[in-house]
């Protein structure tokens, strides 16, 4: 429940403590004096959107907190365990900051948090009923809501909606993969084409280098051959002087100088090592002249060979040796779309097994708003005699919708139909309805389903606004009643609404020098008395008006 709320620098408020008891607790005031305040504050730390100009003149900042005791809420409690937010024992805290520049920051248990997070658990501790909550009444989707909430299966909803969407996103897939189908399959026959070019190429890795190479050997083979062998002559074959008897020569002129000068034996060292060098440089050279091919047909068949190369690369506008690469591309790509009939056809399985889950969800749903239907109407009829409209009928009518028209709300349309006056058909609220007759027809509505909510405080602001005499009096003991099961907070203008109350708030306006502030006042017995009798009599207050006020109260 909620147990207190701390405004500072909010509206028309400096600051403001008030604490908040069990059961029934009304609040009162002049018009314009702030009534609604505390609750806007308290929509602020529910995570509401925030605006800088209600910020109190001159101050820099406001800041709303509500407190509340969940010990009896585990849903609550587990809530705060999951985001790691918990409390001290069994309170919990939630403050919002704004500044004049704009910037709002919102806190749970003095922790920030995202003001999204701040709304998903505002839904366990507190419900607002808004004094305009009537108009809601004139759209069907908050009347599948409100059925949904007063059969207890919005889990069951929300389980539908989510089957519904994940269907839809797997039909929109298949959907378009099946779109493409035609483009697919005629880019799979330009692959396979292209791949089986490749593939008859055969082009292998480092094929190209040794080709060229072996091209230019081919075409060069004879200058090389005649310049090697004139290499060999020099250095080996040439009769009289060449570089092997050069050396030795120089050896044997060496060795007459029979000197043991280091300088002589080292220039001996040298020359033998030319000798040797010179002799390895000929079979080299004879190894090399062996290699070279003067076969004309090898030559053609490496020609051949490169311009089949080149031709698929200038086919493909690309450069030869990136063909190796280009090769095994196309046959990843190929191998994919291959694929894809495979994927296409699991898709086509998840999509109808996605379809039958929500199906299965949706009509689950249909029959328990079906049961809770007549229900509904019955409980509401009792609400609306009692409020001063004994002739009323309330139906809720379930139109099931064409397979086309499925969507994520189910397979019907929920629709809260009313026959004010006997021997007339139910028709659509807007139709029917006077201003009056929908605060009457919502309020018995918010009161029906609040039985059914697990919210354990329920706002109520000026909700009873267009009723008066003995059906406002109905409405506080209807309003004192559910006080009995969930806390209450209730801003009226009904004296006989406030005179139920357990608790009793007076909100009054005070102009001083520096500006007008509100205050809040929890009255006691005897102001509570002139409170209901400034309530039912103005602003003069006689002795009969009090003596209806005390008649009220005690009764």
């Amino acid at each position: 429940m909620l147990t207190q709320i701390t405004i500072r620098n909010f509206a028309i408020v400096d600051a403001l403590d008030v604490e908040l008891n069990t059961g029934m607790t009304v609040i009162s005031g002049e018009t314009g004096a702030g009534k609604s305040i505390m609750l806007d504050a308290l929509g602020l730390c529910l995570g509401a959107r925030a605006d800088s100009d209600s910020i109190l003149k001159d101050a820099d900042k406001a800041e709303l907190t509500a407190s509340f005791d969940i010990r009896n809420l585990p849903a609550a409690l587990h809530w705060l365990s999951e985001h790691e937010l918990e409390g001290e024992a069994h309170e919990c805290q939630l403050r919002r900051v704004i500044t004049r520049e704009g910037r709002s920051r919102s806190y749970i248990n003095g922790r920030p948090t995202p003001l999204a997070l701040v709304r998903e658990f505002g839904q366990h501790l507190v419900d607002i009923h808004g004094q305009h909550e009537h108009q809601r009444l004139l759209k069907r989707d908050y009347h599948r809501v409100l059925l949904d909430e007063f059969g207890g299966h919005t889990d069951l909803a929300d389980q539908v909606r989510r089957h519904f969407h994940a269907w839809r996103r797997l039909n929109n897939e298949w959907l378009e993969l099946t779109q493409i189908s035609d483009e697919r399959n005629a880019r799979i026959q330009l692959l396979s084409y292209q791949v089986e070019e490749l593939d008859q190429l055969a082009m292998q890795p480092g094929e190209l280098e040794q080709l060229e190479q072996e091209q230019q050997r081919l075409e060069n083979s004879g200058s090389l051959l005649s310049t090697g062998h004139q290499l060999l002559q020099l250095s080996h074959d040439a009769e009289g002087e060449n570089c092997l008897s050069l050396l030795q020569h120089c050896l044997h002129l060496l060795e007459q100088l029979d000197s043991r000068d280091t300088r002589v034996q080292q220039a001996g060292e040298m020359l033998n090592t030319a000798l040797i060098q010179v002799d390895e440089a000929g079979r080299e050279i004879r190894y090399f002249l062996d290699s070279i091919e003067t076969n004309p047909e090898r030559r053609q068949e490496v020609e051949e060979r490169l311009s089949a190369i080149y031709d698929v690369a200038r086919k493909h506008r690309l450069q030869p040796e990136q063909l190796i690469e280009f090769h095994q591309s196309l046959q990843s790509e190929l191998g994919g779309l291959a694929g894809s009939d495979e994927a296409l056809a699991q898709l086509e399985q998840d999509k109808l097994l996605a379809h039958e889950e929500y199906l299965k969800a949706a009509a689950e749903l249909s029959e328990a708003r079906q049961r809770c239907a007549g229900l509904l109407d019955t409980q509401i009829d009792q609400q609306l005699h009692a409020l001063g409209m004994p002739a009323a009928h309330f139906s809720v009518c379930l139109t099931p919708q064409d397979v086309e028209r499925y969507s994520a709300n189910g397979l019907e349309e929920v629709e809260f139909l009313i026959s004010t006056n006997a021997g007339q058909p139910a028709r659509a609220l807007a139709k029917v309805a006077s201003g009056g007759e929908l605060s009457r027809i919502s309020l018995a509505i918010q009161v029906i389903t609040a039985q059914t909510s697990s919210t354990p405080t329920l706002v109520f602001d000026e909700v009873d606004v267009g009723i008066g005499g003995g059906v406002a009096e109905v409405v506080g003991r209807m309003l004192r009643e559910l006080g009995q099961r969930v806390q209450i907070l209730c801003v009226t203008h009904q004296p006989q609404v406030a005179a139920q109350g357990n608790q009793h708030l007076f909100v009054t306006k005070q102009g001083l020098q520096n500006g007008t502030h509100t205050r809040v006042q929890q009255l006691n017995t005897k102001q509570r008395v002139e409170e209901v009798a400034r309530m039912l009599g103005g602003v003069d207050i006689t002795r009969t008006s009090l003596n209806h006020a005390r008649e009220m109260l005690s009764a």
